[in-house]
């Protein structure tokens, strides 16, 4: 197989990506280890940044999206008995987000591709990218039971960060910088309309809690929880209980409760890799950065990750000038930083520490006070969270 961009994994980066080629009139070819229905049936994320909602339309995937998605004003934080609310369009000029499910979007995006995009395979499982300092790198795979390879101009890995994409990086030449966080989550999902209207945020002494949802009937929450833990050891009332524990105000509200359809247990860690480009191998989304999922970064880093390499290659084809991919990591990277600065903030201020101490209690509710009470702390979380503008 011969293309001028192979991309490495059919998550929404790799297929977000291929759309946006497509309509630049770039050839490209995904590769997807996994089958089609494992990765539309696939939990993650699911609020979109502004940028997300606006790169979606752009590639003429958001139809659904428009239709079905949930648009957000602003979050609740909830500690001390109390319920703030940050405003988003009031402390940022208009922006808001969107809550509409990442397996959503796969399922769009697989959709325009298979009907009118450049190749997508499923089942393709990429085993080594050959020669990646070369004009001409190769992504050796296996599909149908046999060994093939797609001879590229360029590679981008949207592996994740198990795939095999960033192990092709020289190890003189890379950098990682790693946190793990000594706690996890427990998520659900609940066939019960959401108790709220916007998500919540919710810091107290038995730990942090959040509510979310996928839609007007589904909800989505999670539990703060030690790291190891087995989803079977709660079962359904224990965990319905603390939710509503956590939640708790000094107010008339209650939590709705439902049949939950599915548990997991999600690690909490940060991880950047540096660089993101070797010769012509370029990495975006999971397979370069991974963030706890506090500030609902994940999808969105990865989304402009895309974004950025998609014009960087649009102008490639169109001028000849590599200006914008030799800056390409270097853009990233900024961004990303700051994403991860954010998300470490959010979960270190919204999380029972371990180890902590009254002092450490102390200083998380001094933040939650200061955003609560300022307008100007709350418009630079309310920025963050809804999306750092990018510069294009």
């Amino acid at each position: 197989m011969r293309t001028t961009v192979g991309i490495i994994g059919g998550g929404p980066a790799g297929l977000l990506l291929a759309r946006l080629l497509h309509r630049a009139g770039i050839d490209c070819a995904v590769l997807e280890s996994r089958t089609r229905e494992y990765v539309e049936q696939r939990q993650r994320a699911g609020m979109l940044e502004q940028g997300t909602v606006d790169a979606l339309r752009e590639a003429g995937a958001a139809g659904r999206l428009d239709a079905e998605g949930l648009v957000h004003h602003g979050i609740e934080l909830r500690f001390a008995g109390e319920r703030h609310r940050i405003d988003f369009p009031a402390l940022t000029g208009g922006r808001t987000v969107t809550i509409y499910a990442q397996a959503e979007i796969v399922k769009d995006l697989v959709a325009l591709q298979l009907a009118d995009g450049p190749p997508l395979l499923f089942e393709a499982e990429a085993l080594a990218v050959e020669k990646p300092e070369s004009e001409r790198p190769v992504v050796r795979f296996r599909h149908e039971g046999r060994e093939r390879t797609l001879s590229c101009d360029w590679v981008v890995g949207c592996d994740g960060s198990h795939g095999i994409a960033r192990e092709s990086f020289p190890t003189e030449t890379s950098r990682t910088y790693a946190h793990d966080y000594p706690y996890s989550w427990l998520g659900i999902l609940a066939d019960v309309p959401p108790s709220c209207d916007e998500l919540i945020y919710a810091r107290g002494e038995r730990g942090f809690a959040l509510h979310s949802m996928r839609s007007a009937s589904v909800s989505r929450l999670y539990l703060q929880v030690p790291n190891g833990t087995d989803p079977a050891d709660w079962p359904d009332e224990r965990i319905w209980d603390e939710l509503a524990a956590r939640f708790a105000i000094d107010a008339d509200w209650t939590l709705d409760r439902g049949p939950i359809t599915a548990k997991s247990v999600t690690p909490m860690r940060s991880h950047v890799h540096e660089p993101m480009r070797h010769g012509r191998l370029l990495l975006a989304g999971d397979a370069a950065h991974i963030v706890p999922p506090t500030g609902a970064k994940g999808l969105n880093l990865a989304v402009s990750d895309v974004r950025v390499l998609a014009r960087a290659l649009t102008e490639l084809h169109r001028t000849g000038s590599a200006r914008l991919l030799d800056s390409y990591s270097d853009s990233c990277l900024a961004r990303v930083w700051q994403a991860t600065r954010f998300s470490y903030d959010m979960t270190r201020m919204l999380h029972a520490q371990p180890n902590g101490d009254a002092f450490d209690h102390r200083m998380q509710l001094a933040r939650l006070r200061r955003i609560s009470a300022s307008r100007h702390a709350a418009a630079e979380l309310a920025a963050n969270y809804s999306g750092l503008p990018l510069a294009l």
